[in-house]
């Protein structure tokens, strides 16, 4: 069985420019999902959605645009934007953890309301011609509240359920629920993604063989502690290239100079590299040092060195 590797939109992450570099330098990965966009009650794309999804910075992918919405309105608002740039799917964020989210129903806080995202899915459906993807976890509260949910799903002509297997309130702390996972392969007649956890080739191997009808997987935080980890599942290796620090070392610089060039001043270009660095580390033998590394320094220049002595160690 041939599988399908696809990237989970990550907030603050997994743009453009990224997911262009990344495609580029590491390959691997079949679709990318860009970050969702929300209107925050405002029928406006931002400028940073707009730009995202532009056909003209996404020449070379498969990429689904997602939104994240409690809506209707909102949700059609978004099906006529993307359906404008030529976007045949739209995916549904009820997976975002994040309180902020959550407490306005949003996210994995929705999946507690079944009604409305019933009636946000026959509006969908009866009033477009989109395709329609979902992204969710388990619950927010439990495990057992996306299984009041998949009787309403079944109704619609989705193209997948894509799981994260945890619940909201867990964020990313402890373990995936497989026993949970299993539960949902077993209770809807939808196509369903596996995604959480997937860090390295043994584990996604354990998922593979845990779940032997899964053939489509989503990697988020791995794919950027690990950016040779999709390529790597798919050719069914655990070694890395030869020149494994060479391209990463290009891919950094090539992220870190399109970044610079979009964000004013120094801070924001610090703060957002120090971000992926966060994820960066683990690839390193001694992760809390080099992000240490990476927190100390001020300035640009202080901040090309800590990445040359961190990548000249290896």
């Amino acid at each position: 069985m041939s599988i399908t590797l696809l990237s989970s939109p990550l907030q603050g992450f997994t743009d453009f420019r990224f997911r262009n570099a990344f495609h580029h330098y590491f390959g691997g990965i079949d679709t990318f999902y860009a970050p969702y966009i929300r209107l925050n009650g405002k029928m406006i794309i931002k400028n940073s959605y707009q730009k995202d999804l532009q056909p003209e910075n996404n020449t070379t992918l498969e990429v689904i645009p997602q939104v994240m919405t409690n809506d209707a309105d909102e949700f059609l608002f978004v099906v006529k934007y993307i359906q404008s740039l030529g976007y045949t799917e739209l995916n549904w964020n009820l997976g975002c953890p994040y309180p902020m989210v959550t407490k306005q129903g949003m996210g994995s806080g929705l999946i507690c309301n079944p009604e409305k995202i019933d009636h946000i899915l026959k509006r969908a459906h009866e009033e477009t011609n989109v395709t329609v993807s979902m992204k969710m976890r388990l619950g927010y509260e439990n495990a057992e509240e996306i299984l009041d949910v998949f009787p309403i799903l079944d109704r619609y002509p989705l193209k997948n359920v894509a799981i994260h297997a945890r619940i909201g309130k867990q964020l990313y702390k402890g373990g995936v629920d497989l026993e949970a996972f299993q539960r949902c392969v077993e209770n809807t007649k939808h196509k369903l993604y596996y995604n959480g956890d997937i860090t390295s080739v043994t584990k996604y191997r354990e998922m593979k063989e845990r779940f032997p009808s899964i053939d489509h997987f989503m990697i988020g935080r791995g794919l950027i502690a690990d950016p040779f980890l999709p390529s790597m599942i798919k050719n069914n290796t655990t070694e890395y290239p030869k020149e494994r620090w060479k391209i990463f070392s290009e891919f950094h610089d090539t992220i870190y100079k399109q970044y610079d060039e979009a964000l004013s001043g120094p801070t924001p270009i610090k703060m957002k590299m120090q971000g992926f660095w966060e994820y960066f580390s683990q690839s390193f033998s001694n992760p809390q040092k080099a992000f240490k590394k990476i927190k100390k320094a001020n300035n640009p220049r202080a901040y090309q060195q800590a990445v040359r002595e961190i990548l000249n160690a290896k």
